[in-house]
């Protein structure tokens, strides 16, 4: 069954999904949804939190820290854009920059409806962008569709690192 990681020296033989979210009411809206998921979509996964940009990219980076740590990359990333200190967009710009880090999917979840919002985040690399719906059961629905296209359907890159 999936798992939110306590740190990502944790786990080093299942893929983990990387959630960049400071709202923890948002972030556990996002939990709760991902347990109404059928097993199967599920059990392959764990998910490691990171509440802001600086976090993350040193946990991405492997510095700060997270250096030396050996844990696999994360199969994909669900963003948020307005984090504390380094924002959503900068996440993306840097991360879509480095050669090691550009194949993982950024997959923007945010309350941002601006067109340059979503114009940058698409310049910058991201591979997806979805606005964070308002409701539970609409926040199960979204949840549902991004376990079925990126973790069902779509092979990612990471594809075969993980094999039982």
């Amino acid at each position: 069954m999936q798992r939110l990681l306590n740190s990502p020296w944790e786990d080093v033989i299942h893929p983990v999904i990387a959630i960049i979210e400071d709202s923890d009411e948002d972030f556990y809206s996002f939990l709760r949804a991902t347990q109404k998921l059928h097993l199967l979509e599920r059990s392959l996964y764990n998910i490691v939190r990171f509440q802001d940009g600086d976090e993350a990219l040193d946990y991405l980076f492997r510095q700060g820290d997270y250096q030396g740590l050996q844990a696999p990359l994360p199969v994909a990333i669900l963003l948020d854009l307005n984090l504390p200190n380094t924002d959503g967009r900068e996440v993306i710009h840097r991360v879509k920059q480095s050669s090691h880090l550009q194949p993982i999917p950024i997959i923007v979840l945010t309350t941002s409806n601006s067109y340059q919002d979503i114009q940058t985040c698409y310049r910058y690399g991201a591979n997806c962008y979805m606005l964070k719906p308002l409701g539970v059961s609409e926040m199960q629905q979204t949840v549902q569709v991004i376990f079925q296209h990126w973790f069902q359907v779509t092979l990612l890159p990471s594809y075969g690192q993980f094999s039982a």
